[in-house]
């Protein structure tokens, strides 16, 4: 008996058995334990996506909420970066009063986010409405301004004489970018 097989084929089958015991030991030894670990990164893949789309969820929720509150109380957050200017302050409520004076109290040690003012005025009227029409103009002004009772009314003749203190609350900027600058280093 001969051997009917030729040296080719012969190759062919070599070639054969050792490309499939290389594919065999190949997906035993890197593909199947790649799978698994890469079914475990896929599912911590899934709980990331879950948690970075609730904290995005959180995130537009809370920036809508800041958005409509800016928008909501514009006016407040732009009289809060005014700088006060009593000389203007003066001008504006000079009507309210024959005599207006604003004079600066300090208290820098205890009042550091707002300027405390006192306001002495004199006025020529016989009921103190026009105080009252002076509070309606303090709360449409350019600032947040606080009265503080109690408030002194002394009648001399004809005119009322009023005193009072007031805090006009101001955004401290030196403050703030001396405290941003430190924290930074």
């Amino acid at each position: 008996m001969q051997n009917s097989i030729s040296r080719q084929h012969l190759y062919l089958i070599f070639t054969s058995l050792f490309l499939l015991i290389f594919v065999i030991v190949f997906a035993f030894g890197v593909l199947i334990p790649e799978g698994k670990e890469y079914r475990l990164k896929r599912i911590d893949l899934k709980k990331m996506s879950k948690e970075l789309q609730e904290y995005q969820n959180f995130y537009n929720e809370t920036f809508e909420t800041l958005k409509t509150l800016k928008v909501k109380n514009r006016r407040i957050i732009t009289a809060f970066n005014m700088t006060f200017n009593p000389d203007r302050f003066e001008k504006q409520n000079k009507s309210y009063f024959s005599k207006l004076s604003v004079s600066a109290i300090d208290f820098s040690g205890v009042e550091d986010n707002f300027a405390v003012y006192e306001v002495n005025t004199t006025s020529q009227i016989s009921s103190p409405s026009s105080f009252y029409n002076f509070l309606d103009s303090v709360n449409k002004s350019d600032w947040i301004i606080g009265i503080h009772f109690p408030i002194n009314f002394k009648r001399d003749g004809e005119h009322i004489m009023s005193s009072f203190t007031m805090k006009v609350y101001v955004n401290n900027k030196d403050k703030n970018s001396t405290t941003s600058r430190s924290e930074a280093k």
